[in-house]
């Protein structure tokens, strides 16, 4: 069982977190190197972003189809990073987690550090009766991942990795805006195929509670 050192940052612009996640793998690697050994030292950080769009090293630009003046009137910024995937949306009612473990330290590579983020995030959402899984061919996690017309995806993945040491990580729809889903084809996929926590249970969720159980959901998956 893992013991992640949570960083709750509230609410903060993407790159002012984007940095804060640089300056944090920074650390890691430079000691890494400096002891020639794994590091058991970590940083989890949970966070929500104000509007933001960001697209991934991969993605396609094709994806995001508003313009920034359209972005500008819907209070919503644009980045292109440095994490694996397509475009994705994060903002208010949406948790972030941005894992920076050394996964040799853990013992366990890229494929499975992915699997065992969905594994626990399918575990935190069943808390609320929902039954999530995966998507042949997509990561992420997705509600009736099986069903060619009703899938839709709750929960966005896209990471880092130098040294074996990770950045970015995850984005869960808990009571999210899903309006602007709508701007995008999210991860390549459309905009109907997005969901959240709030949307499924028609309800608004204690941000504080989910929080609490995705730790819980973490520290025991790794």
């Amino acid at each position: 069982m893992a013991n992640f050192n949570y960083v709750d940052l509230g609410i903060k612009e993407y790159k002012a977190c984007w940095d804060y996640q640089e300056e944090r793998l920074q650390e890691l690697t430079t000691q890494k190197r400096s002891t020639g050994k794994p590091t058991a030292d970590n940083h989890f950080i949970l966070v929500e972003h104000p509007h933001v769009y960001t697209l991934g090293k991969s993605g396609d630009e094709a994806n995001m189809m508003a313009n920034a003046d359209f972005l500008k009137k819907i209070e919503a910024t644009y980045f292109k990073i440095n994490r694996g995937g397509d475009i994705t949306y994060h903002g208010p009612g949406q948790l972030v987690g941005y894992p920076i473990i050394d996964l040799e330290h853990y013992k366990i590579g890229v494929r499975e550090y992915i699997e065992r983020m969905e594994d626990a995030i399918i575990a935190t959402i069943g808390e609320y009766g929902l039954e999530a899984g995966r998507k042949e061919g997509a990561t992420g996690v997705w509600l009736q991942a099986d069903h060619k017309v009703r899938a839709r995806k709750i929960c966005a993945i896209g990471v880092r990795v130098s040294r074996y040491v990770t950045m970015h990580g995850f984005a869960l729809n808990v009571n999210t805006d899903m309006r602007y889903y709508n701007y995008i084809n999210p991860c390549g996929f459309a905009s109907s195929a997005v969901t959240s926590i709030k949307q499924e249970l028609d309800r608004e969720i204690s941000m504080d509670e989910v929080k609490e159980i995705a730790k819980k959901k973490f520290n025991q998956n790794y």
